[in-house]
């Protein structure tokens, strides 16, 4: 089932050339990144590290929402570590995602309550649910 979006908030425009051997860069000049394919020496990131960053980052934020929600204080060193495969079946790639979420100094049921809210709001979460193998780890 495919969600409508009804008030499109933002819209992050990217120029790529080159592929995974290539750069891209946002159209307010705000990114600019080297591409090198994953396991290389070439300068730049991979499109696996960008889907990590960004996952993390916006997951992070769902995170702090579902804390709001539940008058729950974030430690200032609440973390997301992101890690995501690309792997092979046959001849077909494939991902697979692990968030790996820290919360330290909140009680273990109530962090993975804001945990679990957050799988759910978050857009990333959204979006790979069901088409990925995805982790959620409370570490």
């Amino acid at each position: 089932m495919i969600n409508h979006i009804e008030k499109v908030v933002y819209t992050g425009k990217t120029h790529t050339t080159g592929g995974r051997n290539g750069k891209s860069r946002s159209t307010d000049d705000r990114l600019v990144v080297d591409l090198s394919p994953p396991g290389s020496n070439g300068p730049g990131t991979n499109p696996e590290q960008l889907f990590g960053a960004g996952w993390s980052a916006c997951f992070l934020s769902a995170i702090g929402k579902a804390a709001q929600a539940a008058k729950v204080a974030l430690p200032a060193d609440a973390a997301v570590d992101a890690e995501v495969d690309l792997g092979l079946t046959g001849e077909a790639a494939f991902l697979a995602a692990r968030l790996n979420v820290s919360l330290p100094g909140i009680d273990r049921d109530i962090a993975q309550s804001l945990v679990n809210t957050a799988h759910q709001i978050c857009p990333y979460s959204k979006a790979s649910r069901g088409n990925i193998d995805v982790e959620i780890n409370l570490v």
